[in-house]
């Protein structure tokens, strides 16, 4: 898979908490469970469509990783962050399916 990641996207990413990398982006993508969740929000609308999900790296890090599916190119990052308690609450919910 490839991943398209921009110099501003690399630099925003580094300057996470934690810090994340491309690495990390790649592990949560192989440790993936689940599917992947659209944004919907009028702001956040794109097309192709913004995906989202979240999952852990080899280290257990939880990311959550906002991507863009190019099916010529790959796979354009948006972002990756650690997620908050609301956003873990979403993807359990309809990512996972786990809660109800």
């Amino acid at each position: 898979m490839k991943f398209l990641i921009s110099s501003n996207i690399r630099l925003k990413l580094a300057g996470k908490n934690p810090p994340v990398n491309e690495e990390d982006i790649r592990q949560c993508f192989s440790n993936r469970v689940g599917r992947f969740l659209e944004d919907t929000r009028e702001d956040n609308k794109t097309d192709p469509p913004t995906k989202w999900f979240i999952s852990e790296t080899d280290y257990g890090v939880k990311l959550k990783v906002v991507f863009i599916y190019y099916p010529d190119k790959g796979v354009a990052i948006r972002t990756a962050y650690a997620p908050n308690e609301d956003e873990l609450r979403i993807y359990r919910k309809y990512g996972l399916g786990t809660e109800k």
